[in-house]
């Protein structure tokens, strides 16, 4: 049912995290999968990684926010593997945080350029030859920031509404050429970008079971998962959707506004969270 062979795929931060699962797996389905990233050895060794199972996987540096590079990547996909079926718009930072009179407009601009900007562009330049090929799956990462509102996360909750929505206006455009748009509304989930901004893994690792009902951490292999399926035929009738995957986080009040006493989950003092491999 998820079977993904002759498919060709681009996945964005695709050097760790939710993007790494999803190039590994979308591989071992068959896919042959141009991974996109900033961190170049990351990217290439994920690569190499994918590639084992048998399916050909590439690496193109890509800064997702810039309209030239995301151009080249999707024009790597047509030159390396002839089409382009899957595009899964997975790259975002943390971007800036803390109280809104804080943030910089530099620092909310770059937020806004990486994680909505970037999917923008995606969409953009998946268009052409998705439509030439008769069909195409495109799904963006959003998140439950997307959905509900979070202290200290403006610019990161603005930018991932953005995303929600942006997939469904683009969904109801391009039906019509049978390019399913949806995106995924990860919760809390274990991934580089998430621990590495903390002083403690296994603490932040505590705080997100805390803030669901479920108790078990999320895994970059979970949002993988969901990324499969929506790129599958099994979700051929499904486009313009957000599919919330969060331990039930979003299934009732998940409070982030700021109490007396409350335990926060250790954090850096840093005011802006980068890509996860210029974290440390």
């Amino acid at each position: 049912m998820y079977d993904l062979t002759g498919k060709v795929a681009v996945i964005t931060g695709a050097a760790s995290g939710m993007g790494r699962a999803a190039a590994i797996l979308f591989a071992s389905k068959g896919a042959n999968v141009v991974l996109a990233d900033l961190n170049t050895k990351g990217g290439e060794d994920v690569a190499a990684e994918a590639s084992a199972g048998g399916a050909r996987c590439v690496f193109q540096r890509t800064d997702v926010s810039e309209e030239a590079d995301v151009e080249a990547l999707i024009g790597r996909a047509i030159s390396e593997f002839g089409k382009l079926d899957i595009l899964f718009n997975n790259a975002g930072i943390g971007g800036a945080v803390g109280p809104l009179e804080d943030i910089s407009v530099e620092d909310w601009d770059k937020t806004q350029d990486v994680c909505l900007r970037g999917v923008f562009l995606g969409i953009k330049h998946a268009i052409a030859p998705m439509r030439a090929n008769g069909s195409g799956s495109i799904i963006s990462t959003a998140s439950i920031a997307g959905i509900d509102g979070f202290n200290g996360l403006h610019a990161y909750c603005a930018a991932k509404a953005g995303v929600v929505n942006l997939t469904r206006s683009a969904s109801l455009q391009l039906a019509c050429d049978f390019i399913r748009v949806n995106c995924i509304a990860p919760g809390g989930v274990s991934t580089p970008i998430v621990w590495n901004g903390s002083a403690n893994k296994e603490m932040t690792e505590g705080f997100l079971i805390n803030a669901q009902p479920m108790p078990q951490v999320g895994q970059p292999l979970d949002i993988a998962n969901a990324a499969l399926f929506l790129a599958s035929d099994a979700a051929s009738f499904i486009t313009g959707h957000t599919l919330v995957v969060d331990g039930g986080a979003t299934a009732g009040a998940v409070a982030t506004a700021s109490k007396r006493g409350q335990a926060a989950p250790p954090r850096s003092n840093r005011a802006f969270a980068g890509p996860s491999f210029e974290l440390g």
